[in-house]
């Protein structure tokens, strides 16, 4: 497919190395200085998708000149989601693509699907006490992180003791404490702790470098063609 990149930093450039060898095509980068090339031919007339790594503050932004110009959007920026509705309104209304996930990496989605199957199954035992911790890189804008949300999603949607998720490291007995920790270059880590007086149960995911999102990432672009509507991991991966 021909693609464009909107955003190249470190994840733009792990996604273009990825795109290159699955026999993918870059037609347009698109970055901080260089905006006008959103009306560029490359970018009109040979783009199939765009995938779209900027920052929470330009990414609605980004996605409105993708969908003005009824290109379908791979975005993996995170910390927009105030704007979802009009994102979903646009797929409903004017038959645009869009793919969104709080993180692309399989290993991750993976980690949502048993976090959901551990919450079920700890519903039943209030002696256990739930709490999460991430790590991130210091490059990291939002906080806590897409997929940490995603995460705590997952567990207050099965755990009825915990009514709401708080970023801290103490809180009421109904809150779900995250403690969200931005360190060095760390690619991220999620960990999901249990614990009881008796003992601790947890799950943790640590991811080892950037390929396994950027993988994601490509494989979301290569589900969508000849698609629309509002996608997500859900579409592409039936657990």
């Amino acid at each position: 497919m021909k693609i464009a990149l909107i955003g190249y930093g470190k994840m733009g450039r792990e996604i273009e190395k990825v795109a290159l060898e699955r026999g993918h095509e870059i037609v347009c980068i698109i970055d901080i200085n260089n905006q006008g090339d959103f009306d560029s031919a490359e970018f009109l007339f040979s783009t199939e998708a765009a995938i779209e790594f900027t920052c929470p503050e330009n990414a609605f932004t980004n996605y409105q000149k993708c969908f003005e110009r009824n290109i379908p959007v791979v975005a993996g920026t995170t910390g927009w989601l105030k704007h979802l509705d009009d994102v979903k309104k646009e797929c409903k209304e004017n038959d645009q693509t869009f793919f969104y996930a709080p993180n692309y990496s399989i290993g991750v989605n993976i980690f949502f699907a048993v976090n959901k199957y551990l919450a079920k199954i700890m519903n039943g035992f209030p002696q256990y006490d739930v709490r999460m911790g991430e790590i991130h890189h210091i490059h990291k804008l939002d906080s806590p992180s897409g997929t940490g949300i995603s995460l705590a999603e997952g567990i207050l949607e099965h755990i009825d003791r915990k009514k709401q998720w708080k970023e801290a490291t103490k809180g009421k007995p109904d809150d779900l404490l995250i403690h969200s920790k931005r360190e060095s270059e760390i690619s991220g880590i999620h960990e999901i702790i249990y614990e009881s007086d008796a003992d601790m149960i947890s799950i943790k995911h640590d991811a080892k470098n950037r390929r396994g999102f950027a993988l994601g990432v490509v494989l979301a672009v290569e589900f969508i063609k000849g698609k629309t509507g509002f996608l997500t991991m859900n579409d592409m991966v039936k657990w």
